[in-house]
C-alpha cells in the first residue's frame, strides 16, 4: 500500500537536481547542482552500494559504515592501488596513500594527510589504513618477502594506535572508543622508499572526558 503525503516547503529548501546527482558519481566536483541536498544524496547514493568513498576534487570524503565490507582493505586491494594513479580506480583511501608514496619516492616532496571529521566517522581507522598501506610499500621497496613480518620500525608505529587509545580514548554518545586527542603522525622515508623511522605527538588531550574532574 502506498501513502502519499502533501507537504508545503519554502522556496528555501527547494534544490535543482541535475540527472548526474541522481543517479550518483565518483567525483562530487562534477556535479551539475553542487549543493548540500545533491551531495547528501548523492553519499547516501553510495553508501547504498557499499562505496564508502567518494572524491570531491582532490578531497576524499569517506562514511563510516559501521560494518565488515569483504576485500576492502585486504592485501589484492593494496597491491592494486599500488599499481595506478589516483583517479584511475575507484575513490578509496589507498589511492590517496598510494599518491602520497609516489611523491614521496619518485619526486622526494614531503607529503601532508589531513583526517578531520566528526566523532565516530572513521578518523582513527583511516589514520590506520594509511600507515597499513604505507607500511606494505615499504616492505615491497626494501625487497621484504610477504610471509616476513615487518621491520621493528614499521611495526613500533603501527601497533602504537592500540598503546595510545588505552590512554586517549573514552565511551561518548556516538562511539564507544572515541579518541579523546589528536595525533600528529611523522614518518621519515629513505631514499628508496622504505621507512626508517618516525614520531608520534599527541595534542588536544580532553582530559575532562577521561578521568574525574577531582583528579
Amino acid at each position: 500500500v502506498l501513502y502519499l503525503q502533501q507537504a508545503e516547503v519554502t522556496r528555501e529548501r527547494v534544490y535543482a537536481m541535475h540527472q548526474s546527482s541522481i543517479d550518483g558519481v565518483e567525483d562530487m566536483s562534477t556535479l551539475a547542482e553542487l549543493h548540500e541536498a545533491a551531495i547528501m544524496h548523492n553519499l547516501y547514493q553510495r553508501y547504498q552500494k557499499d562505496s564508502i568513498y567518494t572524491n570531491i576534487g582532490s578531497i576524499l570524503a569517506a562514511v563510516n559504515p559501521y560494518k565488515q565490507i569483504p576485500g576492502m582493505y585486504d592485501l589484492d586491494r593494496v597491491e592494486l592501488y599500488s599499481r595506478h594513479h589516483i583517479g584511475e580506480l575507484p575513490p578509496h583511501i589507498f589511492a590517496v596513500a598510494n599518491e602520497c608514496y609516489r611523491c614521496i619516492w619518485k619526486r622526494h616532496d614531503s607529503q601532508c594527510v589531513l583526517i578531520s571529521g566528526e566523532s565516530g566517522a572513521g578518523k582513527t581507522e583511516s589514520t590506520k589504513l594509511l600507515l597499513q598501506f604505507l607500511s606494505v610499500m615499504s616492505q615491497n621497496s626494501a625487497g621484504t618477502p610477504p610471509s616476513e613480518k615487518t621491520t621493528r620500525v614499521e611495526q613500533s608505529i603501527v601497533q602504537s594506535s592500540p598503546i595510545m587509545e588505552a590512554f586517549g580514548n573514552a565511551k561518548t554518545v556516538y562511539n564507544n572508543n572515541s579518541s579523546r586527542f589528536g595525533k600528529f603522525i611523522q614518518l621519515h622515508f629513505s631514499q628508496s622508499g622504505n621507512i626508517h623511522g618516525g614520531c608520534i605527538v599527541d595534542c588536544i588531550l580532553l582530559c575532562p572526558a577521561l578521568c574525574p574532574h577531582n583528579i
